[in-house]
């Protein structure tokens, strides 16, 4: 059975708790993406920031002031239809996938998961 770490996005693009809604917003444009991991400067995940936490948000403001914190994260080998399961459950977009100690190793989304099933 396939796992986090088989269909995992490993080139992720993530931002810091210090960096401004602006950035975030040319961050999510520029790569087509609706939401990336908040990182700290050892890459342990402390929340997940998405298109909607930024729509209405101050330019100036900072991603700590909006970032979804308690984040919803998997490790590499939990199994994708439980990661299904739980992305549907939980009426969210990706996961981050992160080891022991809580580092970022990769994102699943609901892409990913979509291109695995037509592999």
């Amino acid at each position: 059975m396939a796992a986090a770490k088989d269909i995992m996005t490993t080139e992720v693009v993530t931002c810091g708790p210090k960096d401004k809604v602006k950035d975030v917003i040319a961050a999510l444009v520029s790569n087509q993406i609706s939401g990336m991991p908040v990182v700290d400067e050892n890459r342990v995940v402390i929340g997940m920031i998405t298109e909607a936490d930024v729509l209405d948000a101050k330019p100036s403001a900072t991603v700590e002031s909006l970032v979804t914190k308690k984040p919803i994260t998997v490790g590499p080998k939990e199994s994708v239809k439980a990661i299904t399961e739980l992305l549907l459950k939980k009426k969210i977009k990706r996961v981050a996938v992160v080891d022991e100690e809580k580092k970022l190793l990769g994102v699943v989304s609901r892409a990913d998961i979509l291109k695995a099933k037509v592999k």
